[in-house]
């Protein structure tokens, strides 16, 4: 059997890349943020599940398990403000966000974690580390808030690079004039009428009065709770590592003595047409917006795997035609080959149903997706199922066929217009090769508006047909 290779990641703490080295490589451990429920998930929040859904396959395929935990947060300033505004109770507002969260990124092939706590259910885990942190000279209790001091930690700033004057005011916590100093933040704050509260912890023999936990100790609290100490990979988006991850670091750090991580792996921001995302310059989009569209989730998750996960990724209406056709093609040529659940079961037992190692060496090399895709898209080329299996492999690996059986067949037959189909292939294939982009793009253009998409697959043009076909307008292409 070949080796499978050693999966690289980019360390966020040393910004450099080592080996991954789980404390048990048979069980490695993965914890990663996730949402805040209080809104739709947006394109954003829909990269980073992407980025450690693949991440997560490709560690099973690696060492051949995992346990990977990604909480929700369903007791923050945001959900109070929803329902003060919407005047709905708060536990209707965070059951249905989470309902909508699941069936999102399931529409996007995100499958789901083994461990999905919910920071209302380990409050008490919260409160006792608090208590712990506090006997241990790190939190104090101040105007009925309990904060962690930033002073006593002499390793802060290791994880981000940055330190803690350089905190925002007033994100996620009021800024308090009780503080001992500005960066230190909160572990517990009272409770105003009318939110949330439960019995506050105990600091210095006195109850602190009833009230909720602080963003930071809730992933402290939870990683403690199902995986330990020490997570062997701990994620999230790059907008998390200051103060959200730097600050769980340190309450972690301080109470035990030991890395809360053994790599620290931040997925980049998402810009789109080039700017932004926000509701001010209208171009943010939720998952939603686009499966109501008519968008396909593959499609989707095809252009939010396009760009290197440590690198800000930019979603255009031109990625995602690309990743469609992209798709339709590499569909077509598997389901002309009979690719279905009894086809990949007949390729298990016959021991062909395997990575191809370029393939798995690229992907492992810093979860190396472009990379990867690039290589599939060499592996198109073979003519039988058999020879077509590591290309099978690869998109089930990164999620990118949801269901087998659901593959489709064959295009439907396009009658006389093959030929012109053919045609303007060929004049896209001529005007590429000499670089007239203009004309390229125009070709392909007429192809869309009559109902063809095409896929540039190992080198050459294959179409399929969408439903609504229109012959007659090929003929603009003339």
């Amino acid at each position: 059997m070949t080796q499978k290779p050693t999966l690289m990641l980019t360390d966020s703490r040393t910004g450099r890349k080592r080996a991954f080295a789980p404390a048990d490589p048979a069980r490695p451990t993965m914890y990663v943020c996730g949402p805040t429920v209080y809104d739709r998930a947006h394109l954003g929040n829909a990269r980073s599940a992407v980025v450690f859904d693949v991440l997560a396959r490709l560690v099973r395929h690696l060492h051949g398990d995992l346990l990977y935990v990604r909480n929700i947060t369903d007791v923050d300033d945001k959900i109070l403000a929803r329902a003060a505004e919407s005047g709905r109770p708060i536990a209707d507002i965070t059951e249905e966000t989470a309902r909508w969260y699941h069936e999102d990124m399931a529409a996007l092939g995100v499958a789901p974690p083994d461990a999905e706590p919910r920071a209302t259910g380990h409050v008490d885990e919260m409160r006792a580390m608090i208590e712990a942190l506090a006997a241990k000279g790190h939190a104090y209790a101040a105007d009925g808030h309990a904060y962690f001091e930033v002073a006593s930690d002499p390793g802060y700033g290791s994880l981000s690079g940055r330190v803690a004057e350089e905190q925002i005011a007033g994100a996620r916590v009021a800024v308090a004039e009780a503080k001992r100093a500005p960066g230190d933040f909160v572990l517990w704050k009272p409770s105003a009428p009318g939110e949330p509260g439960w019995p506050g912890p105990v600091l210095d023999g006195a109850a602190l009065p009833d009230g909720r936990p602080g963003w930071h100790i809730e992933c402290s609290a939870m990683i403690d709770a199902l995986i330990g100490e020490t997570v062997d990979i701990h994620g999230g988006g790059a907008d998390l590592l200051f103060p959200h991850h730097e600050n769980e670091r340190a309450q972690s750090e301080c109470l035990h003595g030991a890395p809360l991580a053994g790599i620290w792996v931040h997925n980049e921001m998402l810009r789109v047409e080039g700017a932004k995302m926000s509701k001010s310059l209208g171009n943010f989009l939720t998952v939603r917006d686009l499966l109501d569209e008519g968008v396909p989730g593959a499609a989707i998750r095809l252009v939010l795997m396009g760009t290197q996960y440590g690198r800000p990724l930019d979603w255009t209406a031109r990625r995602l035609e690309e990743a469609r056709g992209t798709l339709d093609g590499w569909r077509d040529l598997l389901g002309r080959h009979g690719f279905d659940a009894r086809a990949v079961a007949a390729l298990r037992e016959a021991g062909d149903w395997r990575a191809d190692p370029e393939f798995e060496a690229v992907l492992a090399n810093d979860l190396n997706v472009p990379g990867a895709l690039a290589r599939l898209h060499g592996l198109s080329g073979g003519r039988t199922a058999r020879a077509l299996a590591p290309l099978a492999f690869g998109l089930d690996l990164m999620g990118l066929v949801p269901d087998w059986d659901a593959l489709g067949a064959a295009p439907s037959d396009a009658g006389g217009a093959a030929e012109a189909i053919e045609a303007l292939l060929a004049r896209r294939a001529e005007a590429r090769a000499s670089r007239d982009w203009a004309e390229a793009d125009r070709v392909r253009g007429v192809l869309a508006a009559a109902g063809v998409t095409v896929a540039d697959i190992g080198g050459r043009s294959t179409w399929t047909l969408a439903p609504g076909f229109d012959a007659s307008k090929l003929e603009s292409g003339e």
